[in-house]
């Protein structure tokens, strides 16, 4: 019998798959990263290898992979709209053709197998905290449609292959996550903010920056990923992670600019098509199921990821 568990992390050298893949050797697994490099980076998972459990390798998740695995764990997906609407028929079919193959692959292997899918199947939700019995508010024909609507086939997927197949399924909803690692020139909200203030520019908020964002430093959602697969064969999810403290857009810039001590001002801009205005999530299935709740403070997180910043641009 193989006794370290064998982990396949698609979109393993990626903001959150890095992070990910550490944990997972750090409890004794062997890991295979995969990624195509699009948004994930070597630099990421430089640091691992040197560890004889770690193998990094360049796939693209829409062409079937064959290897032996225990557990999947499918992040392979650009997840910031500057990433993913640059080619937004690739970005569908990152979703939908590497859900198909990564089932594919756990179907033939009985691999136990989690989808890292996104809050933004919520769409600009109508319901206020966001519950995963909540179906959605999404334009099915917009700009970030390509994100959403590939999202949502594949939390379908995941589930037909459950009642076809009994694929063994984790699905989690990730909520906006931040920390080190993130692309610098992403255009998410917080390494914008992080890098307009290092840059001593001014801070740019679109509409009156009063629409609210709730921030999961990436350790906390890491941590919640593992427990999720670490759980029996009943639990399937959804299962919302994300950090139920909510903060509106102006009120993270500001602390942005008193971290870093900038003296940046706060300029107005018009709020992009489909931009949600109030995203939080309601962890009470989280904390019930996984006893997993958020502990990272926005305010320690951020420093955080502003250190990281400034190696990053010797700012």
């Amino acid at each position: 019998m193989h006794l370290a568990p064998r982990i396949l992390v698609t979109g393993g050298a990626g903001f959150i798959g890095s992070f990910l893949c550490e944990r997972l050797l750090d409890r004794g697994a062997e890991v295979l990263c995969v990624d195509n490099f699009f948004t994930g980076t070597r630099t990421n998972v430089a640091h691992l290898m040197d560890n004889p459990r770690f193998e990094l390798m360049r796939h693209d998740v829409t062409f079937p992979l064959f290897v032996e695995v225990d557990q999947i764990y499918n992040l392979a997906c650009p997840a910031s709209p500057v990433h993913y609407q640059f080619d937004p028929v690739q970005t569908t079919k990152t979703s939908v053709h590497g859900a198909i193959n990564a089932l594919g692959l756990a179907k033939r292997t009985k691999a136990k197998i989690l989808q890292a899918s996104t809050s933004e199947v919520y769409g600009d939700p109508e319901i206020h905290p966001q519950r995963e019995e909540y179906w959605g508010h999404v334009n099915p024909i917009g700009p970030r449609s390509c994100y959403d609507e590939g999202k949502r086939c594949a939390e379908t997927l995941f589930f037909d292959y459950h009642r076809q197949h009994g694929t063994e399924i984790k699905v989690a909803r990730i909520f906006n996550t931040y920390g080190p690692r993130m692309h610098p020139n992403d255009g998410r909200v917080v390494s914008n903010f992080i890098m307009q203030a290092l840059r001593g520019e001014d801070i740019t908020l679109y509409g009156d920056g009063q629409q609210t964002r709730s921030f999961c430093f990436v350790d906390d959602l890491v941590e919640g990923l593992i427990r999720l697969m670490d759980t029996g064969p009943d639990v399937t999810g959804p299962i919302n992670l994300g950090n139920p403290g909510e903060f509106t857009i102006k009120e993270l810039a500001e602390l942005i600019i008193e971290l870093t001590g900038a003296k940046s001002s706060l300029v107005h801009k018009p709020l992009p098509q489909d931009d949600p205005r109030q995203r939080q999530p309601d962890i009470t299935r989280a904390k019930d199921t996984l006893s997993w709740e958020p502990t990272v403070k926005l305010r320690d997180g951020l420093e955080k990821t502003i250190d990281y910043f400034r190696q990053l641009t010797n700012a």
